[in-house]
């Protein structure tokens, strides 16, 4: 049998690579540093994920004999202006969006953000039947009054959800089922409203990794070690090298988990043949990252509705590579695509510039600035002295409070984590949480809840 996996693929397949086999521990140690599995990790060394842009070969037995690259990233800038780069973007994407959603009601999640503003501009454009939502939290940032201004200006039906505390312990094992523990179950907040979206439309239309092909991290030239230590430093989550180190030490892992990690991360950049520092970095997260963390929890979307993830599609992919790395600067070709086809959305706020919006973010006033910073510090000291304090991040409603410490402990326990980790470990972080600091500990605490799940799913398989 013969599998062709796309250069982004949208839903992970796991293979066979030998008979039978034990724990990854090491891998699993990187999913604790990073909050996913590297390349074609997983929780076995006998199972592997297909790697993307490749072709793979499956014997009888069901065992993955060999895979073949069709496609490796590459950075080849084309001597074209970036008027003309623009109207082969306009074109590209306007030919994918249509394709993908050919006569269909299209769902589309929009945000305050560019990638779901291009998509509402294309489907506007061609005439699609949309029906656009947003969620944001309650007592925190109105993402859905941003959303509603693009709906209403292209004419789309919109809904707009609140995403509450503690929803997480009744879908958790509907989640299980779905991401297969290969991500924390607190970053995938559309869990909440799910079971909303059947009645909305047809296929979904995501925006999912825009942010990173359309972007450039405007990166002076680095050297490959620095490359590597810029990586290192950017896939570790807050508090994750010292997890997973302790999560080293207690499973007796030969040498220390700082040197064999940097040292996957310094192989896998090994494999992207590219001179330009930015470019490069495109790359990597593009193969190693958008696969094994953007797209796990796509599956929810699609266990809903049928789903379209156009920035994944291959020939953005490869129209990206041979775009001079100016024009990808500061998300240009997004915000001129939205200025060309639909001037109305780009007059709206930029929610990563706020408070301007498209036309005059690069022009910023420090009046306008100042006003803005002290309303919204003025709005957060209110909800302080309210007793409610400013969610930023879905862990905070669904770890935070007594409720919730009763529901995660009470996973831990049943879940018969301590099988896998020492139990004094897991205690350490949860006090920690919860008397110490939350922040710093938060991501740890998802892990724990993560591979409690994972090991619960084995002693009832």
């Amino acid at each position: 049998m013969q599998i062709t996996s796309p250069i982004i693929p949208i839903k992970p397949k796991e293979v066979y690579v030998d008979t039978k086999g034990k724990l990854d521990l090491k891998a699993i140690c990187i999913f604790a540093a990073i909050g996913f599995f590297l390349d074609d990790d997983t929780y076995w060394t006998h199972k592997k994920i297909l790697k993307p842009a490749s072709i793979h070969h499956i014997n009888p037995e069901h065992i993955l004999e060999k895979s073949e690259p069709y496609f490796n990233w590459h950075y080849s800038p084309r001597h074209i202006s970036f008027r003309q780069a623009l109207e082969e973007f306009s074109s590209l994407f306007e030919t994918i969006i249509a394709e993908q959603v050919e006569n269909k009601k299209v769902i589309l999640p929009l945000s305050g953000g560019l990638d779901s503003r291009t998509q509402a501009a294309a489907l506007k454009y061609l005439g699609a039947d949309v029906s656009a939502y947003s969620y944001d939290y309650r007592n925190g940032f109105l993402e859905t009054k941003i959303a509603k201004q693009i709906a209403d200006v292209c004419g789309f039906d919109f809904r707009s959800f609140k995403i509450e505390s503690g929803y997480l312990w009744e879908k958790l094992s509907d989640l299980v089922k779905l991401n297969n523990c290969y991500s924390d179950f607190t970053s995938p907040r559309q869990m909440a409203v799910i079971d909303e979206f059947s009645e909305i439309g047809d296929v979904f239309s995501l925006g999912h990794w825009g942010d990173v092909l359309f972007d450039s991290y405007n990166s002076e030239k680095l050297s490959y070690e620095e490359q590597v230590q810029f990586l290192t430093k950017k896939l570790f989550k807050r508090g994750g090298l010292e997890f997973a180190s302790k999560l080293w030490q207690t499973w007796n892992l030969e040498g220390d988990f700082k040197s064999y990690f940097q040292g996957r991360i310094s192989n896998l950049l090994d494999t992207i043949k590219i001179e330009d520092t930015n470019a490069r970095l495109r790359a990597f997260k593009s193969k190693y990252w958008a696969p094994r963390w953007t797209s796990v929890n796509l599956s929810i979307f699609e266990d809903s509705k049928p789903i379209t993830v156009p920035y994944y599609d291959n020939r953005i992919c490869k129209f990206i590579c041979t775009l001079p790395e100016e024009f990808l600067k500061d998300r240009q070709l997004q915000v001129e695509y939205i200025k060309l086809r639909n001037p109305e959305l780009a007059k709206l706020v930029w929610q990563d510039k706020r408070p301007y919006n498209l036309y005059d973010y690069t022009t910023p006033n420090t009046l306008k600035t100042l006003s803005y910073k002290v309303a919204n510090k003025i709005k957060r000291e209110a909800s302080k002295l309210s007793g409610q304090p400013y969610i930023q991040r879905n862990w905070e409603l669904q770890f935070l409070g007594d409720n919730n410490r009763q529901q995660l402990e009470a996973v831990l326990t049943d879940s018969k984590l301590s099988e896998l980790i020492p139990e004094e470990l897991t205690n350490t972080y949860i006090k920690n949480f919860y008397n110490t600091d939350a922040l710093k500990n938060a991501h740890a605490v998802n892990i724990l809840l993560t591979l409690a799940k994972f090991n619960q799913t084995q002693n009832n398989g």
